[in-house]
């Protein structure tokens, strides 16, 4: 009895920790989305928002393909005729999910 409690714990703590990570990994991706919007693309209000999810929805497609948040604004950026650096986007995604982490952790 006593291994099964702890087996049920380490499954319930190692669910818990999955769902903690995706939900810093989509808002992180949403701020990522925001400063994008807002910074390069001369996005405001719900435009910038819309971005902002669509940002977050392109980390659910085939990243082993690449497309992912990062891919996804890197062309949006490039199509805007705009050439930010990934040093500069990776940079932004470890602040953000800093800043995100901050967030989800306090709710």
């Amino acid at each position: 009895m006593v291994f099964e409690d702890r087996e049920r714990m380490e499954e319930a703590k190692f669910i818990h920790e999955q769902e903690l990570a995706f939900r810093i990994r989509n808002r992180r991706n949403k701020l990522f989305g925001f400063w994008a919007a807002e910074t390069y693309l001369g996005k405001e209000g719900g435009a910038a928002a819309d971005y902002a999810k669509e940002v977050v929805m392109a980390d659910f497609g085939d990243t082993a393909g690449g497309f992912d948040a990062m891919s996804r604004v890197r062309e949006d950026l490039k199509e805007a005729g705009l050439e930010i650096s990934d040093h500069i986007l990776s940079k932004r995604l470890v602040e953000f999910e800093q800043e995100a982490r901050r967030q989800v952790m306090s709710e």
